[in-house]
């Protein structure tokens, strides 16, 4: 688990500050790209659990790679 720190908070405060969109202004850009993909056929998939098999393979190697002196969170 990531713990919040003063860099990750400055970022964030950044990022909010310069998004000039509102909530409602995405979510309208969301439901719109939502409703083109339905059209094209895209979404939703036949299969929600197609391809499940190769995500959790993937999931497994990165949470058993072993952590560096680097990347170890201390605290």
């Amino acid at each position: 688990m990531t713990r919040r720190n003063a860099i990750l908070e400055e970022f964030e405060r950044d990022l909010v500050a310069r998004d000039p969109l509102t909530y409602e202004q995405k979510m309208r850009i969301y439901e719109g790209m939502w409703n083109e993909a339905v059209s094209l056929g895209v979404l939703p998939p036949a299969d929600p659990l197609e391809g499940i098999e190769v995500d959790i393979k993937v999931a497994k190697t990165l949470n058993s790679i072993r952590r560096t002196r680097r990347t170890r969170k201390t605290g």
